[in-house]
């Protein structure tokens, strides 16, 4: 008998952009349900979850999410005018939707899968020329989006901090996020950099 992986029930966050593991996303919240959302996470120290909008808007009707997310955490918030909520968030592990309901104030819940991360590897020694430009680009835009520990020989981390660099479409980002094989999603950042001349 096939055992089926355990699940853990998350509120859904659709957006239209895409949130990597250990990715920083500054959020403002406005809607009700969101608004409630991030209330009851940060009283418990609970995440929720991010994912790319597939078919909808993120105001009003609940929108259509891609199946694979990544878990987003509250580090820091501010309410400086009522009814507008500042929050901070940092990217956890990724997942797979199982399944998702819609409760009556239009919040989704989801059943989520965790999605496993390869053992840390370096970067392969044909890609090395990534890490000079992924370097430059946590020099110039500081730690405030790239906060530390700053992981260059981690080929994940590298690959994660390059898809959310690149001037590209959010699908085009979400399709990274998927990818399970970290070289592969390397190979891709390179291909595409190579291709813009953007590599030195």
């Amino acid at each position: 008998m096939s055992s089926t992986p355990a699940t853990v029930e998350i509120p859904l966050f659709p957006l239209g952009t895409v949130l990597f593991p250990d990715g920083v996303l500054p959020l403002k919240l406005f809607e009700a349900r969101y608004l409630d959302m991030a209330a009851r996470c940060m009283r418990a120290g609970s995440p929720f979850g991010v994912c790319l909008i597939r078919e909808g808007g993120e105001v009003g009707q609940p929108a259509e999410p891609h199946e694979v997310g990544c878990i987003a955490r509250i580090v820091d918030w501010d309410m400086n005018q009522p009814g507008l909520l500042f929050i901070t968030t940092r990217g956890g592990e990724r997942f797979r939707i199982v399944e998702r309901e819609i409760r009556p104030d239009r919040l989704q819940m989801a059943h989520i899968t965790p999605l496993p991360e390869p053992p840390v590897t370096g970067v392969p020694e044909p890609l090395l020329d990534l890490l000079p430009l992924l370097e430059a680009i946590v020099a110039d835009t500081g730690e405030k989006m790239f906060p530390p520990p700053h992981r260059f020989d981690d080929a994940t981390w590298v690959g994660y901090r390059l898809a959310e660099a690149l001037p590209i479409p959010p699908l085009a980002r979400q399709r990274l996020l998927e990818l399970d094989d970290t070289v592969s999603r390397l190979e891709i950042i390179h291909q595409y950099l190579q291709q813009h001349q953007l590599l030195g």
